[in-house]
């Protein structure tokens, strides 16, 4: 039975992102924090922040530098993943971070890991590419995401989007596309018995087809 999958609409590892909390209470000792998006971005900085909202939990942390596309490839890091119980991806750049995992052993990893029902998190851009399509954010347009979610596009931080863009959105939605927005400090949740529920102080705000949906519209 596939793990539990957080997807965080930003704002992780901080004290008000409930999620991570609630995680980490099935009794995992160690989080794998892979901050792909943020390669250009202070990469560490993510994993210090991550040590440090999770050592106020009692876990410890592990930051691997998959960086790079050579770094996803590498087969002794992929099996660093594949054996990790609960495993973070984190940064901001979507584009980048499915440029490096697609079709590498480090991306089978994860998929594996959380299939042998590991924990699996994504926040900001790793909740973005776990979704295919999934939203460009550099016009709100749809493209390749990496696919662990079929057919389900999430928006995260989707409080700090412009009308105007959640409306061109919902307009290029395929009728059959459910989209989910995700506030900044919340999350959208998928147990592992299929069912999905929001966590946090904003619900998450679902779409089919561009129009009003609600949670019971996510494939289980």
């Amino acid at each position: 039975m596939s793990g539990p999958l957080a997807l965080v609409g930003g704002s992780p590892f901080r004290p008000e992102t409930e999620v991570e909390a609630e995680l980490v209470t099935g009794g995992t000792d160690e989080v794998l924090v892979v901050p792909t998006g943020a390669a250009y971005e202070h990469p560490q900085r993510l994993v210090d922040a991550a040590t440090e909202r999770f050592g106020a939990l009692g876990v410890d942390v592990r930051g691997i530098d998959v960086l790079r596309r050579p770094d996803a490839l590498d087969e002794d890091t992929a099996a660093v993943v594949r054996a990790a119980r609960f495993v973070y991806l984190a940064g901001a750049s979507p584009m980048h971070m499915r440029s490096v995992l697609k079709g590498t052993p480090v991306w089978e990893a994860v998929v594996a890991a959380w299939h042998d029902g590991a924990v699996l998190a994504g926040a900001d851009a790793g909740a973005m590419v776990l979704c295919d399509p999934m939203v460009d954010p550099r016009g709100g347009a749809f493209t390749v995401g990496l696919g662990l979610l079929a057919n389900v596009t999430v928006i995260p931080g989707f409080d700090t989007w412009s009308e105007d863009a959640v409306h061109r959105t919902r307009a290029l939605s395929p009728r059959d596309l459910v989209i989910v927005g995700v506030a900044e400090g919340s999350a959208l949740v998928r147990d592992p018995d299929g069912g999905w529920r929001g966590v946090g102080p904003s619900g998450p705000r679902v779409f089919v087809g561009g129009q009003p949906g609600s949670l019971a519209d996510l494939p289980r």
